[in-house]
């Protein structure tokens, strides 16, 4: 079990003394992140690396680069490795 995984879980967990929690029907959370686990395994560990300033997924990032007015972000290919559906 990844450790996101771990978040999600207990977030499931319906108890007396918490505020909130995430229901059933809601699917895994890296399955909402759209995110491989072992992507979240290497940003877990290694964060700062690949990134900059933007991160995301990469066609997020490119449209807000183009708000912006930026033609180039530093860590767009990792942006496409490790935030996409594939």
């Amino acid at each position: 079990m990844h450790s996101v995984e771990l978040v999600d879980w207990t977030g499931r967990i319906i108890r007396e003394d918490k505020k909130g929690v995430i229901p059933d029907q809601l699917p895994d959370i890296l399955l909402r992140l759209n995110m491989d686990g072992r992507h979240w395994l290497y940003l877990s560990k290694n964060f700062e690396h690949p990134f900059r300033h933007l991160v995301g997924a990469a066609h997020q990032v490119r449209a807000v680069c183009k708000e912006l007015g930026k033609n180039w972000v530093h860590g767009i290919q990792a942006c496409e490795q490790l935030f996409s559906s594939g």
